[in-house]
């Protein structure tokens, strides 16, 4: 039998990258997955490519009114939610000096209060079903730690891997369990922004950074939006339903906790 046979699965930020192999995986497994995603013609598109078990939702996780209707659209096109997977993020880096507050807002208001109000209507929807459900936050090895030039990043992803604590402690009583991800480097087209900025503030040629990642990487080499499928699937499957607030690493070694 499939892992996720039956179930409803909303994957923000799921167009493209990490949230679309999430989305492959997830169908797979039996589920039917909503694509949601600011783009919603990228959506579609990913959507159409997957099969008739995805279909596309527009959603800004900065608009509550947005994140709403997406709850709505998914329990009327697949008859409930079970499954949440805030992966809507974005990255930015630069020196403590020159950080702007525009940079630092839009940072927060994406990974961390995206993160949290989205967790929060799926959580009411999933105890009004009361049926349980799975909540999986995609935190980061940033979360873990500080990085010179990253700091809000960071910051954003520590904030992920604390609400996941929080929310998972108060939510297991509904039997809604709430875990989180935190990927290394992964790599993906969104690589090429990072790499860019690496090079801009490390006086890099482009590409260098990139190749000097992978090599530190214990595993050998940078991982794959697949790399993190297997624990998606667990997280989101009957098999972790003893799992509470916890942050697992996929990152091929690069941090122990």
């Amino acid at each position: 039998m499939k892992r996720l046979e039956g179930k409803s699965a909303l994957i923000t930020g799921s167009a493209r990258g990490i949230g679309r192999a999430f989305a492959e995986a997830y169908v797979r497994e039996g589920a039917k997955v909503a694509i949601a995603d600011i783009n919603l013609a990228r959506a579609q598109e990913t959507a159409l490519q997957i099969g008739p078990h995805a279909y596309a939702v527009e959603m800004d996780v900065t608009q509550q009114v947005s994140i709403d209707a997406a709850i709505e659209t998914v329990v009327k096109e697949a008859g409930g939610l079970d499954i949440l997977v805030n992966n809507a993020a974005l990255f930015d880096l630069a020196p403590i000096v020159e950080i702007t507050r525009q940079s630092y807002d839009r940072l927060f208001s994406i990974n961390v209060a995206g993160a949290l109000f989205t967790m929060q209507a799926a959580a009411k929807q999933m105890i009004a079903q009361g049926r349980g459900g799975k909540i999986i936050n995609m935190a980061s090895q940033a979360g873990r730690r500080g990085e010179a030039l990253v700091a809000v990043y960071c910051a954003t992803k520590a904030a992920v891997i604390s609400l996941t604590q929080s929310a998972g402690l108060d939510l297991i009583k509904h039997r809604i369990n709430v875990n989180a991800i935190a990927p290394g480097v992964v790599d993906g087209e969104h690589w090429d922004g990072v790499d860019a900025l690496f090079a801009k503030y490390e006086n890099r040629p482009r590409g260098e950074k990139k190749r000097l990642v992978g090599a530190e990487v214990p595993y050998g080499r940078m991982g794959t939006a697949e790399d993190l499928t297997g624990m998606a699937i667990f997280l989101a499957s009957a098999e972790s339903d003893y799992v509470v607030s916890q942050t697992y690493n996929v990152d091929g070694g690069n941090w122990m906790s």
